[in-house]
């Protein structure tokens, strides 16, 4: 079976800082591009960041640029977001996506992922 696993979700304090770890079973990573998604009750699913797979460049959204930063591990099959100065409005479940996709991965939209995880819930609150 091919499986994306996400874990690290917690509820945290404002200013708080997480790992969540994305761990792929049945296929490899190392020819993926990978994304983190969020979602939020009452919004829409928004991409945070990906890691691409050709030379491994590394993009964000605004939102977190400076605060998150994602990681590769191709030995252990595992994607990292490392989320730092974490505000309530971060608060969502998060999800990685992957897929084999021949440009950077900024480029490219979730609906164009085909793995998916089932997310990890993280709450920052006071």
């Amino acid at each position: 079976q091919e499986q994306l696993v996400e874990s690290g979700g917690a509820l945290v304090q404002p200013g708080g800082s997480l790992r969540l770890s994305c761990v792929a079973s049945g296929f490899s990573l190392g020819d993926k591009n990978v994304g983190w998604f969020r979602q939020a009750p009452g919004k829409e699913r928004e991409w945070v960041s990906c890691i691409s797979d050709g030379d491994g460049s590394t993009f964000y959204t605004n939102s977190v640029k400076g605060r998150f930063t994602i990681s590769k591990d191709n030995a252990k099959n595992t994607v990292y977001l490392h989320m730092n100065s974490l505000k309530p409005d971060d608060t969502a479940v998060y999800y990685c996506a992957a897929e084999r996709l021949a440009l950077s991965c900024n480029l490219y939209h979730a609906y164009e992922y085909g793995h998916w995880g089932q997310g990890t819930q993280v709450t920052v609150s006071s």
